[in-house]
């Protein structure tokens, strides 16, 4: 088999410019070249495939079915090289870059809307593509390069990772309006021993965090009433199936605006999760996420103090 050598982009679009203007001729005069450079170009270019891309007359030229077969690659091999340069002009010139952020689905819908407008006006070439997974599918996709960076939730399962603390997430009890504890004052540890407590899908990292809570109060973890996200153990709530800690940017975003669930004051502190921004050790742009998670605290001092205990800065 003979051996297909690698085209040049340049004599592609020869190519592409001859079919569309007719002939070598009207082809040189559009773009600015000589016939000869052309016709010697297109030539070399049928010489390196090993076929014939052009049928050549007195009266024009007009591409053979080999020809018309490659005409739409080339449109599509050249927006790949455009994007290459924009990206590379971008990046070169000061921007940051488009980078992809892993979020766990039990954070990032209550947080980044609350950080990212911000964000993007402080730095408009800091793009952040967003995708949501678990957290044990974000630390390995992580690793495996499929996020630049993720949010999410320590302990992690992977020791080799750079973690920047952002805040504390504290919990809350949260039960149906009609709960005897509603409107009695602050809930003392021992009343929560005899309740039943709603959890989320083991899947979740925040599972591991609610049935500690349960251990902590001596409650009963319903194991067969499991939501699949915050919303499904919010409704299981408000119809009477049990009580739940849930997070506070969850109940700040989610629970807050309605009146199906109600929070109970406690008498004493719960546990926080503690929300990090992770990223490889070896990332390229590891100064800039250090820098966004300085970001990431200060809007949130900003804006969440209310509800977050504030990490401080990191010198790791």
């Amino acid at each position: 088999m003979a051996h297909v050598g690698t085209p040049t982009l340049k004599q592609l679009e020869y190519l592409e410019a001859v079919a569309r203007f007719g002939s070598f001729r009207a082809a040189a005069l559009k773009l600015g070249v000589s016939q000869p450079t052309i016709t010697s170009q297109v030539a070399a270019l049928e010489d390196t495939l090993g076929v014939i891309l052009l049928e050549r007359s007195r009266t024009g030229t007009l591409p053979t079915s080999a020809g018309r077969e490659l005409l739409p690659h080339i449109e599509t091999i050249r927006d790949a090289v455009n994007s290459i340069r924009d990206h590379a002009r971008f990046v070169g010139t000061g921007g940051s870059g488009i980078h992809r952020l892993g979020v766990p689905p039990t954070l990032g819908p209550y947080l980044l809307p609350e950080v990212l407008s911000t964000i993007h006006a402080t730095d408009p070439t800091l793009r952040l593509y967003v995708r949501e997974d678990l957290p044990r599918d974000l630390e390995n996709g992580l690793l495996s390069g499929r996020f630049d960076l993720i949010l999410t939730v320590l302990p992690t399962e992977i020791s080799d990772l750079v973690v920047d603390p952002l805040f504390g997430e504290p919990f809350h009890l949260c039960a149906p309006p009609d709960h005897p504890l509603v409107g009695k004052g602050p809930v003392a540890a021992d009343a929560i021993a005899n309740e039943r407590l709603l959890a989320i899908d083991e899947r979740f990292r925040l599972f591991e965090q609610m049935q500690a809570l349960a251990n902590h109060y001596g409650a009963r973890l319903l194991r067969d009433y499991e939501g699949t996200s915050l919303d499904t153990v919010r409704q299981m709530i408000a119809t009477g199936f049990g009580l739940a800690f849930l997070p506070s940017l969850y109940i700040r975003s989610e629970i807050e605006p309605r009146d199906d669930v109600t929070v109970l004051p406690l008498d004493d502190t719960t546990i926080d999760r503690e929300v990090v921004l992770a990223w490889r050790p070896t990332a390229a742009h590891r100064a800039l996420y250090r820098k966004l998670a300085q970001q990431i605290r200060e809007i949130c001092r900003a804006k969440l103090g209310d509800c977050l205990h504030l990490a401080t800065d990191s010198t790791g």
